[in-house]
């Protein structure tokens, strides 16, 4: 029995795959270092994530699979639920240890499922590009707080590149305590720590922080959202479909009414 730990990357990841294969030893678990528990039984490998070793891998994985079936291994990393590590080096293993394409091998649950998680985290992806907010700062930037579901801002980052080309912006995944912050040029991320704030609190702007303007547009937006919301047409069910009660924190004409 054997338990690989690697740090929480992509690239590491893959290394754990390059790492299985040189060994002949196939993972029973693959867990990140800082949450992996000791094991009573087996052996545990600690995988240093190599990124030649990890581009070796990647490479083959291209020359087997199409370019939709490379998004959809990514995207079950983003996915971040119980169990993604053993999804991708199984669905890697059925790869390279294939003499044809896999990827209409249903036979393989897992082939199934990653395409699954693909259409989950591709959803997420787009109500995140729709329904973030901006709120202007006192110093001219930009500010968005999110919590998504699964781990899409690496995601999105490209959709406000294009969108907000020529103003600075960030985005906080409050959740994941990591943003992206863009100056005009690039785009760079950078991690956030802060203990002593609870969940609700991370990635919250103070008033004092606010573009003095920013409360006076939030309140005519809201009047605004108002004014053509028109009762005789309200469609409650088909609203909910649209706008999940849970990204409504982030929708301004959702907020409580500012005096």
């Amino acid at each position: 029995m054997y338990s690989y730990t690697y740090d929480g990357s992509f690239e590491g990841l893959l290394t754990v795959v390059f790492e299985a294969y040189e060994r002949k030893a196939w993972p029973t678990a693959i867990e990140p270092a800082q949450l992996a528990q000791p094991s009573m039984f087996g052996e545990t490998v600690q995988v240093v994530t190599d990124e030649g070793k990890a581009n070796r891998v990647w490479q083959g994985l291209k020359k087997r699979l199409s370019a939709s079936a490379l998004e959809s291994l990514y995207y079950t990393y983003l996915w971040e639920q119980s169990g993604f590590e053993r999804l991708i080096f199984d669905y890697a293993r059925l790869v390279f240890d294939s003499p044809e394409s896999v990827e209409g091998n249903y036979t393989a649950p897992f082939i199934l499922q990653v395409q699954q998680i693909h259409k989950q985290v591709h959803r997420e992806k787009h109500r995140m590009e729709a329904f973030v907010r901006f709120q202007k700062t006192a110093d001219g930037l930009y500010y968005a707080s999110i919590s998504p579901d699964f781990n899409v801002l690496p995601l999105i980052v490209r959709h406000f590149e294009k969108r907000y080309a020529d103003q600075r912006w960030a985005i906080y995944d409050s959740s994941r305590r990591y943003g992206a912050y863009y100056d005009l040029k690039h785009t760079s991320f950078v991690q956030l720590e802060n203990p002593a704030l609870t969940p609700r609190q991370r990635g919250k702007l103070s008033a004092e922080q606010y573009d003095e303007n920013e409360t006076r547009y939030q309140m005519l937006w809201q009047v605004y959202f108002d004014h053509v919301n028109i009762p005789e047409r309200k469609n409650p069910k088909l609203h909910m479909r649209h706008i999940p009660k849970r990204y409504w924190k982030y929708l301004s004409e959702k907020q409580p009414r500012l005096q």
